[in-house]
């Protein structure tokens, strides 16, 4: 098969355990992929990840993608229509004039931030969570850091290897929204609320312009620029890819998971469930007030969105199927991990709808909507409780939804937020129709599932790529992807069903009074 390069588009998504590269061709099918595992490290109290292991990852990536599209094409990649690049949003990742690293790498999943996130929330008035980038660089001003005063720039996961790849430092607004309020009218930060953070800022001693220490905030299809001879050789240091591929916006991993969804048009929301999980709904009117489970973001296009993120999932899932992997391995069972899970969660659905008794919260890491500063993984029974494998796994999943449940329950039920249709896509729904069931009775409604949802970010901004250089003159984001894209795509819709909505609110009910124990587990055991 000839592979034209020209008309390709590479999407790059450096997720918080793995770095995915999908190759599409100009029909939007993915032809090639790579990976590389990865993990965050937890140095000194702060979750970072080092810039030395996020070139490694990039590079390693892209080489797998190489590899496979020379096994599968007999092509070498010199050249592609598009590239993007998209990671996991908010941080904080500050350089100097020289853009030297100040301080390492500070990751959404820090929670070290909140007096900055309360007082810039009551002072703007918009709910500001402990994960975006500017409560990370007021909590900076807050404890006096020496590096403060240095700094010149500062930007997302995307926005620095974009910079480093093209020179230029740009952010799409789908995660510039993450960094600093948007105002969707103009599709750029707000000014109000940036002359309020400047004048913030000189109350503590600083006198910034901090918009001028941001990207520049664009839409999805304006020009980002184009990979630079020195990009070209970071990315692929044999020196075999040349110079000159455009690249789109970058973006977070909510924006791209959006575009994968195809949930970029009013009324429509995904949810993303891996290592964290996030609902997001692109609403049709603003809310009615200020909600600080809820974040206001927006689409890569720059429509406002309700985000509800929450920083655990499936963490503590993984760790209790690997845990069953270990016992399968001891007693000489020999099972794939994919059919491991497959048995533990499908048999999960024979449980009790409402979990038997059972109880967990798989916090790795502090949860702002449930007030948790630091996580502490727990299990706990009642005495009489149905202590069974189904009732055990059953629990763990609905845990893994507990947090994001109470913050869209106040989007739907206080702010009636119309939604006609929900996907989900990400790790949880690898297990066909498992995932999807109790995401469905956990919102009760109807879940999506696309059968390229498995493609996830990376082939979200792949898409973005493409549509960078493929849009027609006045084609909208969402035009292009109901015509271009999704027209003819299939998948699946689970409908939830009374019965098992009504387990799940009881099981809520359990998890909301079980949060002191969660709390106490923080607080006392070190």
């Amino acid at each position: 098969m000839t592979l034209d390069l020209s008309k390709c588009s590479l999407g790059i998504e450096l997720g918080s355990t793995r770095i995915k590269a999908v190759l599409i061709d100009d029909k939007h099918m993915p032809i090639a992929q790579g990976s590389h595992e990865w993990e965050n490290q937890l140095v000194d109290g702060i979750w970072t990840y080092s810039l030395e292991d996020v070139w490694a990852g990039v590079q390693d990536c892209y080489r797998d993608l190489v590899a496979d599209v020379q096994a599968k094409f007999n092509t070498q990649i010199t050249t592609l229509g598009a590239i993007g690049f998209s990671a996991m949003m908010h941080g904080y990742l500050a350089f100097d004039k020289d853009d030297k690293l100040l301080v390492p790498f500070r990751t959404w999943r820090n929670t070290i931030t909140r007096k900055a996130s309360e007082e810039l929330t009551e002072k703007f008035n918009f709910n500001i969570p402990e994960r975006w980038s500017i409560a990370h660089f007021y909590q900076c001003m807050l404890a006096k850091e020496p590096h403060v005063g240095q700094v010149a720039f500062f930007t997302t996961l995307a926005g620095y290897i974009h910079y480093k790849l093209t020179g230029c430092k740009v952010l799409g607004v789908g995660d510039a929204a993450g960094m600093f309020p948007i105002d969707s009218t103009t599709g750029d930060y707000d000014s109000k609320m940036l002359e309020q953070f400047n004048a913030i800022a000189k109350e503590h001693g600083y006198e910034v312009s901090v918009k001028d220490l941001m990207p520049k905030v664009l839409c999805a299809g304006e020009d980002a620029g184009k990979l630079t001879a020195e990009g070209a050789k970071l990315l692929d240091p044999t020196g075999t890819l040349q110079a000159g591929i455009p690249l789109c916006p970058p973006e977070g991993d909510a924006g791209t998971g959006m575009v994968a969804t195809n949930s970029v048009a009013v009324r429509t929301g995904n949810v993303s469930a891996g290592t964290s999980i996030f609902a997001m709904i692109v609403l049709e009117r603003s809310l009615a007030k200020l909600h600080r489970e809820l974040d206001m973001v927006t689409t890569p296009d720059g429509l406002p969105v309700a985000m509800v993120h929450a920083n655990n999932c499936t963490s503590d899932l993984n760790a209790w199927v690997g845990l069953f992997a270990e016992f399968a391995d001891k007693i000489g069972a020999k099972i794939s991990t994919n059919d491991l899970y497959g048995v533990l969660y499908r048999n999960a659905l024979t449980g009790a709808n409402d979990c038997g008794g059972l109880m967990s919260y798989g916090y790795y890491s502090g949860e702002f909507i449930t007030g948790l500063e630091e996580g502490r993984p727990l299990f706990m029974r009642k005495p009489d409780a149905d202590f069974t494998l189904a009732n055990f796994m059953r629990t763990h999943l609905y845990s893994a939804l507990g947090a994001l449940k109470i913050g869209m329950d106040i989007l739907i039920n206080e702010e009636k937020v119309g939604l006609d249709k929900l996907l989900g896509h990400g790790g949880l729904f690898k297990t066909k129709g498992v995932g999807q069931k109790i995401m469905a009775d956990a919102m009760n409604a109807p879940v999506s599932v696309m059968e390229t949802a498995g493609e996830g970010g990376a082939w979200g901004i792949a898409l973005l790529a493409a549509y960078e250089i493929n849009k027609q003159p006045g084609q909208s984001l969402p035009d292009y992807l109901n015509n271009e894209v999704f027209k003819d795509s299939k998948g699946s819709t689970i409908d939830p069903t009374p019965e098992d909505v009504a387990g799940f609110e009881r099981f809520m009910e359990g998890y909301k009074a079980g949060l002191a124990a969660e709390k106490a587990a923080a607080a006392e055991y070190k």
